[in-house]
């Protein structure tokens, strides 16, 4: 047994991880996860608490778990059509955070 690397030693409980295509993607979107239920979470605290605003920790949680959920998806196309302007100045933000986010990580535009 003394004669067998590491590398060959079979680990049950770790056969799973080197099958994985893109670890970066499962964190990336547990994070997205996270962050999108937390504003959500804020934003019901919110409705009850005068220092919050709920409307926007809402509306932010939505646009973020959108990416994830096709019913956050389908709420948002719905706020757009009852609420255009919300959804005009959504856009705008988008943009620009598109824009900020590709300054910060220095992708090219």
């Amino acid at each position: 047994m003394a004669d067998v690397c590491r590398s060959q030693v079979h680990l049950p409980f770790r056969a799973g991880i080197e099958s994985t295509p893109d670890m970066t993607s499962r964190g990336k979107r547990v994070l997205i996860l996270l962050v999108g239920w937390s504003f959500i979470l804020l934003g019901i605290a919110g409705l009850f608490l005068p220092i919050l605003q709920g409307i926007l920790f809402l509306f932010i949680g939505l646009v973020i778990l959108s990416s994830q959920y096709v019913w956050a998806q389908r709420l948002l196309a719905r706020l757009r059509t009852r609420f255009p302007k919300l959804g005009r100045t959504a856009d705008q933000a988008a943009a620009k955070a598109s824009i900020w986010l590709r300054r910060l990580t220095g992708q090219a535009q």
